[in-house]
Formats: structure tokens, sequence, C-alpha cells
């Protein structure tokens, strides 16, 4: 069993720390249904606890170690300065024991402004990590020495997950939940969470769930997402990953059952899936948002890898849209 602890501050953002509780909860009622051990135990800390209490079901010992410290969006820009903010009583406890939880080696993950706090500790220093657009500028005053990349959705470098907007904590979550109860319960949380009212993110997280069981190809698959019009193809993959394309090949084939190619396809596939059903760009459009010069490749291998014709999957996302 994973021991999570959630970080969460007076005044934290009540839906980003729902977002993470809720799918904790839901990954151990997926895996409850299946007859196995629950995945996660969760335990709260910080000043902002007793209001999300009610909501963790299988609570963790107080005495065992965090395998995994998630910070979420804290809420810090009700403040009316940020950079003052975090040098509060609280936030300052709040970053010393990240880098507490962090010199034991556990997992951190965190997303808007909650990847302030971890980029205060400290840990984040000469790693590559994300944040919202927004606080882009005021994050690389207070954090020169991280590497800040805003392209990426979710940025991961070592045992440190950032996400970008607090929306994005869902997407962060999914990947923990395949990464410590696997895909199949990660599926389930996504199509229990999200199929209704985000029916665009279940495809477009299918790939990002399955890579989340290796680091580095997790990583070359938010890269490559943000990149798909450059032309990226599966070397370029391979030298994110920094593998060569033979032992890449292994580690794909591992974690995603597909070989280079597939993925670069899948990935290419649901990004275009996302942009039917989210926009009204021209079929032409997407194709070469997506790295395809020519829309009619991109039509053959939508209708190979999901059996539907492009045009349908915008006409069922219609209402949606609406």
């Amino acid at each position: 069993m994973t021991i999570v602890e959630v970080l969460v501050l007076e005044g934290a953002m009540a839906s980003s720390t729902a977002i993470t509780l809720d799918v904790l909860t839901v990954a151990n009622n997926q895996a409850r249904r299946a007859g196995r051990p629950l995945p996660f135990a969760v335990r709260l800390w910080g000043d902002g606890k007793d209001c999300f209490s009610p909501f963790v079901t299988n609570p963790a010992p107080a005495n065992l170690p965090a395998d995994l410290l998630i910070v979420p969006a804290q809420g810090l820009t009700k403040a009316d300065d940020i950079a003052a903010r975090l040098d509060d009583e609280d936030v300052k406890s709040a970053s010393e024991h990240i880098r507490r939880v962090g010199a034991t080696g556990a997992r951190i993950a965190s997303s808007c402004t909650g990847t302030l706090l971890l980029a205060k500790s400290g840990l984040l220093d000469g790693r590559r990590a994300t944040t919202s657009w927004w606080l882009a500028p005021l994050f690389q005053k207070l954090f020169p020495q991280v590497s800040l990349d805003t392209r990426d959705v979710v940025a991961s470098d070592g045992p440190f997950i950032t996400a970008g907007a607090a929306m994005a904590q869902m997407d962060v979550m999914v990947g923990l939940v395949a990464r410590y109860a696997g895909a199949q319960v990660a599926d389930g949380c996504v199509r229990i969470m999200l199929l209704d009212e985000r029916r665009s993110q279940t495809p477009y997280m299918a790939v990002t769930m399955m890579a989340a069981t290796d680091d580095r190809i997790a990583d070359a698959v938010a890269w490559a997402m943000t990149r798909l019009e450059d032309g990226v193809g599966v070397n370029d993959l391979a030298s994110r990953a920094a593998m060569s394309p033979r032992t890449f090949a292994r580690h794909v084939q591992r974690s995603t059952g597909l070989s280079p190619v597939g993925l670069l396809q899948k990935i290419r596939v649901e990004r275009a899936i996302e942009l039917l059903e989210t926009t009204r760009l021209p079929f032409e459009e997407i194709a070469i948002q997506v790295g395809y010069a020519e829309a009619s490749t991109l039509r053959t291998l939508i209708r190979r890898l999901t059996g539907v014709r492009p045009r349908d999957v915008r006409a069922r996302a219609l209402p949606l849209a609406a």
C-alpha cells in the first residue's frame, strides 16, 4: 500500500485538493471492486487539513513515512502579494516539511501555486519543472535556479512531478494512480470521473497513463505532446529520454506495449481527437498541428486506431461543446 500525504495550507484551493482526494478514493474503490488490496492510504498535513479531513476515506497511520507527497494548488493568489505570502510562517513551515519528506526519497507532485512551495524547498534546483503560464514570470524571478518550461502540461524530473494550471491536477493524479495502482485502475478512474464532462481528455491521457510507469518515457511523451507540429520523430523521443533508439524501444514496449512508431502515432491521434472534440478547426489544419502534411494519413490512422471516422468524432462532441 502506498502512503500518500497531501499538503493543505489554510486557504488551499478547494477544487485542486478535492480532485486529489477524490481520485485516490475512486482508485481505492476500483481496486476493492476488483478484489484487490487498496492501493492508497491517505493523510493530510498543514493548517488547512481540518477542512478536508472528512473526505479521507482510508486514513494512513501517522507513524509511517510517506511514499508520495502531493502539493495541490494552495490558493496563494488570494494574497495581495504572492512573493510576500511565500515568506509567511505557514509557507516556510510547509517548505521545510517538503524538504524533510524529499530527503526520505519520497516522490513529490505539485501543481499550479503548489509548485511555488516545492520550488521554495530548494528541491527543484537544477531540475526541470513547469507551472501555470501566468505564474511563470514570478516563478522565474524567485527561483532562477529551476529550469522552467511552461510548454509542458506535466513535467517529470527524477522524483518530482510538476503541473501547470490547478485543473492539471487531474492529469497528475491519473498518472500517479497508473504508476502506483496500475493502468487498469487509472483507466477506471478516468471513465468514472471524466467520461461525461471531459470526454476529450480520456483518449488524450491514455498514453500518459501507460507511460507513467517509466519516468523517462513519461517525460518524453509529455515533451512530444507540445511539439507535434514541429515534426518530432522517434529519434527525438529517444534523445529526450537520454536513450539509444534500441534502448528506448525496449522501454517503450515494456511501459506501453507499443513500438516507438506506434507510440508516436498514438500521441498524434489522441491529440487530433482532442482538437476534433474541443475546436472547430478544419481537419487539414488539425493534421498539420499534430505533424502530418497529408490529412489523409491522419484520417486513415484515426479510423485504424479508434474504429471511427474523424467527422463522427466531431459530430458526437458537438453537444458537449454547445
